[in-house]
């Protein structure tokens, strides 16, 4: 294939991908929240919806507590995320590695597992109870609780990215800024948080993200005192008789635009600003010492990782292994029974982890392979499609979960259809593809901008056409970063729940269903074996992705 033709099938290649799994589904919700009668191939009573739930008074109700939590979880994560990031950036912290894998941990634990973990120990009757006589469920149980435990579950997101900054841009300059006669205050206001300030950024913007499109945690702690949002009206919409299309279609088209006003907020903080601190060879690393505040701020690092990370584990396992919650923590209550439930062939539960896993593996192939073209097109080609596939690749930042399934399902539910994928497991593989596109274009992209154009040039002048270059040359050379992106990818489609609960066809069950289910049933000493799974899994595979990461080309 000559490389003119080669220019031109490449680039139609990853925008038609592109286009089947990210543009399709947004494109059907838009015209559902416009179009109500669309799915009757009517364009009749444009923006009717709009006023039918506007005169239901819901939607303000919605979409208010949507932005207030997504703005309370923020300043909490803020609140804790920041004074701890500081200190581990600028300061020299005791067990600073060991306080980096504590708060790591929430990440690899789901925000829905980590939500029932709170409700077995502090529901009556739970484990904080049996072991000091009172519990916390009128706290849990509520909008305050909501927000703490996804503050807990999320505030490491503000963590790391401000340990990272202050280290790397606020240390050195803070300290010339003392020389020169400022306080540690006046260090603290006007060189390390203005510097930091993109890092704070993103990292909020990130939070905000992530708790606007969180289904679970709202779901289970707060739905029973009339506390819903944009995601919980959707699914309720979905799952609830009658099914409202247009309605759910509509709440998505405004989470999605909160997720974009996000974005562009982020974009216009920065703008104009040079954060430019490095401009010669590496300086050494300044770290400050504790002195007095040593020991207090060991035990601050204590209580968030005791907080955030031991306590819900705790729950987790304890659950995991003793056979019933009312037999307490004894040797006489302790268990392997729900793990040999789990691993029997041909149990619901095997079902579910086999099938969790074959998706998890069939995404991560499809993204790795996808993903690494259209960052090869979007870095080497220029052209006018090019730049509509630089476009489309930076959609599914701002396509919640929830939004990507309600797309799948007006996309692929219309009756002129001659064939369609809906109520199989395509639509699931589908739905995991567009959510997690962004980790292996993102790997992909950074990898490609380290490797020279004069490999490439080189190959084809010594006669190798450009798919042979691609195979021989590139590939090989982004194989650690792609690689790594695809264990990532194949951690968190393995236990992802909203798409699961509203594409899962009839009968099948994935490790986030099953693990839903059972908690519904009762069942949660198998919930939380299963979860334990998951998550061991997922450390697994993030210390297998960061091990590959390392051998990426320099």
């Amino acid at each position: 294939m000559s490389n003119s033709r080669a220019q031109r099938a490449m680039p139609a290649l990853a925008l038609a991908g592109m286009g089947l799994l990210v543009v399709v589904p947004v494109l059907y919700v838009l015209l559902q929240a416009l179009f109500p009668d669309i799915a009757l191939a009517s364009l009749a009573n444009p923006f009717a919806h709009w006023r039918v739930l506007a005169r239901e008074g819901e939607l303000g109700g919605l979409l208010a507590n949507t932005l207030g939590l997504g703005l309370a979880v923020v300043a909490g994560s803020l609140l804790l995320g920041l004074p701890l990031g500081l200190v581990r950036g600028l300061c020299d912290l005791p067990g600073a590695r060991y306080w980096d894998l504590a708060f790591l941990i929430p990440f690899m634990i789901p925000p829905y597992i980590a939500a029932m973990g709170w409700i077995l120990l502090l529901q009556p009757a739970g484990y904080w109870q049996q072991a000091l006589g009172w519990n916390g469920a009128g706290l849990l149980f509520s909008v305050p609780g909501v927000v703490v435990v996804m503050v807990l579950n999320l505030f490491p997101v503000v963590y790391f990215a401000v340990s990272r900054a202050a280290a790397s841009a606020g240390g050195r300059l803070a300290m010339v800024a003392r020389i020169s006669g400022a306080s540690p205050v006046q260090a603290l206001l006007r060189i390390t948080l203005p510097l930091m300030l993109p890092s704070l950024a993103a990292s909020a913007l990130l939070v905000f993200a992530m708790t606007i499109e969180e289904y679970g945690t709202p779901a289970v702690l707060a739905s029973n005192v009339g506390f819903f949002v944009l995601v919980t009206g959707i699914e309720r919409r979905l799952s609830d008789w009658p099914i409202d299309l247009p309605g759910a279609a509509l709440l998505s088209c405004l989470l999605m635009l909160l997720a974009l006003a996000a974005y562009a907020l982020q974009r216009a903080l920065l703008r104009g600003r040079g954060y430019a601190t490095t401009d010669g060879k590496p300086q050494q690393l300044v770290r400050a010492g504790l002195g007095l505040w040593r020991w207090p701020v060991l035990a601050l690092f204590a209580l968030a990782a005791l907080a955030a990370t031991l306590l819900p584990l705790l729950s987790i396992v304890l659950t995991a292994f003793t056979g019933t919650l009312s037999g307490g923590v004894a040797a006489d209550n302790f268990t392997l029974r729900h793990f040999a439930a789990i691993f029997v062939q041909g149990s619901d539960a095997w079902s579910a982890l086999s099938t969790s896993f074959s998706l998890a593996a069939g995404v991560a192939l499809l993204t790795g392979a996808l993903g690494s073209l259209v960052a090869y097109c979007v870095l080497r080609f220029r052209s006018r499609w090019v730049l509509a596939l630089d476009a489309v690749s930076v959609l599914p930042n701002a396509m919640p979960g929830i939004v990507v399934a309600v797309g799948l399902i007006l996309a692929w539910n219309q009756p002129w259809l001659p064939i369609t994928p809906y109520n199989t497991w395509v639509m699931l593989l589908m739905a995991y593809a567009c959510l997690l596109l962004p980790y292996p274009i993102r790997y992909a992209n950074a990898a490609l901008q380290q490797i020279s154009e004069n490999l490439e040039s080189a190959a084809r002048v010594h006669g190798a056409g450009p798919w042979t270059m691609l195979g021989r040359i590139v590939l090989p050379l982004l194989a650690p970063a792609v690689g790594a992106a695809m264990l990532l990818v194949f951690s968190i489609a393995s236990r992802e729940l909203v798409a699961s609960l509203l594409l899962a066809p009839t009968g099948m069950q994935t490790v986030s269903v099953y693990v839903w289910r059972q908690f519904e049933q009762g069942s949660v000493g198998e919930g939380m074996a299963m979860s334990l799974v998951a998550i061991a899994v997922a450390a697994l595979l993030v210390l297998a992705a960061q091990l590959l990461k390392q051998r990426e080309p320099a």
